[in-house]
């Protein structure tokens, strides 16, 4: 019987995987453009070609470069006037910034549970948490599967409320036919550089509304008037990328089609050949998908088909095997390092609002399984390997469940609950 890497066994694989990000000849050449032209920010050719590109690619009108994925949420809440004593639904296991960017317009982040077989936003649970004061609901196309947008169009219309889809995973994804980020009334992208589509850091914002496109055009530009004087002065401030960032992500789009391509096709692979594994279950893809871009590719683990062993022990034992790093789910909203409203005094509009915007009221049970015992995540860029390098990581799987008493040993440190802020 093999020996575990960790133990000092073979490993399965000794040969490097794909880097990123990856750049190109043509996007050194766009940057030296740049530097040439002495037009460095500020709606620049190269920003707005890149957004007139996006735009059509997604299937919307308009497309608006922003600093990064939290602002261009925000700009989005600010642009639908969403404010002081508004609701917004959002999912518990997502990034911070999806809720952090609520807090920071003064609203109210109503944290709901996800789907356990995609660990998207779960409709039934939205249904659950509409109330008067509802105005938003921000659905996130997370890792590897998309919210059902079907059924969240649908209760928006219903109780009249905004959508802004967080779409920072998945640039290269289509629902229906339809891109992600182009369905709602607003969609928001993070171009950080481990992103599908990177600057570095940056964002975008999509809409086919023309005043929409306005407000947020003002919002991310100092409150300035778009050309020609259209829109209205808002009070804001600086929130643009410059040409350097755009010319980089010219190159990277030529690129995006290809890469979410390959990328769908060798999920779909990984899919069928996990799912060969006892007690490994690839998320569910939805049929109304018709490409799915993915940014972490997820996986379920179940101990009981490894001796019993916790999920971060396959983990530890899967990255020694393969000579990388395994990645858990977020942690869930109600229990994040990294989401704590009440350590900021700004946030204390009022005792009610202080209250309403501690996350530890809310219960995610299905979050929380992810997060803590469920969940495993590869980066993106690993799908870029062909199918005979990903079999790399099927044969790692099969070789941890053949040997899964040696993860027994393992030693696991306990998630712990956050303690939550002192009262003052």
């Amino acid at each position: 019987m093999a020996k575990l890497a960790i133990h000092g066994g073979k490993p399965v694989r000794t040969k490097s995987w794909p880097d990123w990000p990856q750049h190109t000849r043509r996007q050194i050449d766009l940057i030296m453009e740049v530097v040439t032209a002495n037009k460095w920010s500020f709606d620049g050719p190269k920003e707005w070609e890149f957004q007139e590109k996006f735009a059509k690619f997604k299937g919307c009108k308009y497309a608006l470069t922003v600093a990064n994925g939290t602002v261009s949420l925000q700009l989005c809440l600010e642009a639908l006037g969403v404010g002081a004593g508004d609701e917004v639904i959002v999912p518990g296991l997502t990034f911070q910034a999806t809720a952090a960017a609520c807090i920071d317009v003064n609203a109210v982040p109503i944290l709901v549970d996800v789907e356990p077989d995609t660990y998207c936003i779960d409709p039934k649970r939205i249904e659950e948490a509409v109330t008067p004061r509802t105005k938003a609901i921000i659905p996130v196309h997370l890792y590897s599967c998309m919210a059902d947008m079907d059924a969240i169009m649908d209760i928006a219309k219903r109780h009249n409320l905004y959508v802004i889809e967080d779409t920072a995973h998945q640039h290269g994804s289509f629902w229906k036919g339809r891109g992600a980020g182009a369905i709602g009334e607003l969609g928001s992208f993070s171009c950080q550089e481990t992103k599908v589509l990177p600057s570095g850091e940056g964002g975008i914002v999509t809409t086919s509304d023309h005043d929409l496109f306005l407000r947020v055009y003002s919002l991310r530009n100092c409150g300035r008037l778009f050309k020609g004087g259209e829109g209205q002065h808002i009070q804001s401030g600086n929130f643009r990328i410059t040409e350097f960032q755009a010319a980089t992500l010219l190159a990277q789009f030529e690129t995006l089609e290809e890469r979410t391509k390959l990328r769908d096709e060798r999920a779909l692979y990984l899919n069928k050949r996990l799912s060969e594994i006892p007690g490994l279950t690839p998320m569910r893809r939805d049929p109304r998908v018709t490409r799915q871009d993915c940014y972490l590719y997820c996986f379920r683990y179940n101990k009981e088909q490894f001796k019993g062993a916790h999920r971060d022990a396959f983990n530890a034992a899967l990255g020694k095997e393969l000579g990388l790093s395994l990645w858990t789910p977020y942690e869930p909203l109600n229990n994040c390092s990294i989401y704590q409203p009440h350590t900021k005094p700004r946030y204390r509009l009022s005792e009610e609002h202080w209250k309403a915007i501690d996350p530890r009221r809310f219960s995610l049970p299905v979050s929380e399984h992810a997060s803590y015992e469920e969940g495993v995540t590869l980066f993106h860029w690993l799908l870029l390997e062909e199918e005979k390098g990903l079999d790399s990581i099927v044969d790692a799987c099969a070789k941890i469940h053949d040997n899964a008493e040696e993860l027994l040993s393992i030693p696991v440190e306990p998630r712990r609950a956050i303690p939550g802020v002192e009262e003052r």
